[in-house]
This record gives structure tokens, sequence and C-alpha cells, in this order.
């Protein structure tokens, strides 16, 4: 057996990348266990691999901060420069159901920035890191928008109504933005609400892709806040957002106008 990973050596980015892909095994792993009824599946994962995660971040960076769905906030986060932002499972009903679209989101944020991070998609033997960008496909004629597969954001369907934008149903945040960078979709605008954890991770990563990364409203993303409710998103290429933007104004201005 090989003795333990330096991960006081290791960069940021790789350190993400690494814990992103060991949680999603030990994820696989709990699901393929086979011990625990569906409705349990979801929790269970959830906490192994969030006490994965925790542990393993309190051990290679003490010093940081250190914000996770599944843990109790410590408001101690909120006076440092750096602070780990974590999803243990990212989509807990399509781990739960089997399906591939789900996600690990591992990420640093500095001074409130997205800056680092990774996304593991377990389900499709991927991770995506802020250090190793590709380069992003071109966009089809006909854009793909993704939306959630169980509630679609009013907002969402509007634009791609305008836009003439397909609509691709997808599960998790994590999923979604990942399926940008990856060439499945084009366009990811969420305003149904999310958190912090939701969104962090992903961000990083598809802003390291040369994506553009933003609130619904153009406005930056801010990490590590003593509110951590962060409930709209817009990841497309550069290209799109004022296309997208437009879109949105006039599906904004119409809908204030029918009310």
């Amino acid at each position: 057996m090989s003795g333990p990973i330096d991960t006081a050596a290791m960069s940021d980015a790789a350190l993400a990348a690494h814990l992103a892909e060991v949680a999603g095994r030990i994820l696989l792993e709990v699901r393929a266990s086979g011990v625990f009824p569906a409705k349990a599946l979801g929790k269970a994962g959830d906490q192994t691999a969030n006490q994965f995660l925790v542990h393993a971040l309190r051990c290679a960076r003490p010093e940081d901060g250190l914000l996770s769905e599944e843990e109790k906030d410590n408001p101690a986060r909120l006076e440092k420069s750096r602070v780990w932002i974590v999803d243990p499972v990212d989509g807990t009903r399509e781990y739960g159901e089997e399906r591939a679209d789900w996600a690990v989101h591992v990420g640093l944020a500095i001074d409130g920035e997205a800056v680092t991070g990774a996304v593991a998609l377990p389900g499709a033997g991927r991770v995506l890191r802020t250090d190793e960008p590709q380069s992003v496909p071109a966009a089809p004629e006909k854009l793909r928008m993704v939306v959630s597969r169980t509630r679609p954001a009013a907002e969402a369907t509007g634009v791609a109504e305008r836009i003439g934008a397909e609509l691709v149903p997808m599960g998790s945040a994590g999923a979604k933005a990942m399926a940008v960078i990856l060439g499945e979709a084009d366009i990811y605008l969420h305003s149904g609400g999310q958190y912090e954890w939701d969104s962090m991770a992903p961000v990083a990563v598809a802003a390291a892709h040369g994506l553009h990364c933003s609130r619904i409203d153009g406005s930056p993303l801010v990490y590590n806040q003593a509110d951590v409710y962060l409930p709209d998103l817009l990841i497309c290429r550069k290209e799109h957002v004022d296309l997208v933007m437009n879109a949105l104004r006039a599906f904004n201005a119409e809908t204030k106008a029918d009310a």
C-alpha cells in the first residue's frame, strides 16, 4: 500500500480535483453496496461524502474556512480570505435514482470570488477542473438551454422561446454547468433558487474555461457571504450574453405588463 499523499504540497486545484474524484468513487461504492433503500440512499451518500471531504480539507488546509451544504455553518469563515465551499452530492435525487446527471463540487473562494475548483461527474467518469481547461466546442446553429428536469424556471423557458433555443432537461447544477463546457448545451440560466455550494465550484470551472458567469442581472457572483442564498445564475459563451440578456429583459417586461 502506498503512503499518504502530501496534500500540503498539492496545488489548490489539484487538491480540489483529487478530493472531488475520490468523493465520487465513495458515492458510487455506497450506491453499489445495495444496503440502502431508495429513500435512504441520498442521505447516506450525502453524509458519507461530506465526512470525507470535510475531514480531508481540514487536514490539508487547516487555516482555511469551510462551507458545506451538509455541515453546520461556522461563522468564523466570514473572517477568512480563503474559504472552501463544497456540495458532497449535487443532485441527490439523480444520485438516488441511479442517473448520471449528478456531481460533486469542491471549490475555493478567495475574497468572495470563485477562483479554483473541480466538479466531478462520477456517473460519466469525468472530473473538470480549473487548472486543466479544455476548448469549449463551437455552438450549433440552434442553441440548447439546460433546464431543471423537474421544475424549469419561467425565465429560462421564456428566454428559450424568444431565442429559439431547444430545452435540455438535466439534473444537478454542476451537471448543467459542465454540459456547457462539454458542448452538450450552450446556455444555463437559473432563477429558481440556489445556495453558494450549488454554483461556486461550477462557476470557477466554467470561468476557467472562458465562459461568462454572473447573476442573471449581469452582476458578479459573490461567495462566502453571511447569507448563503444565491438564487440565480447565468453561464454561457461570452458571445451569447447580450442575446440572453435582451431576451430576459423582454420576458420580464412582458411578464410585468401582464401582471
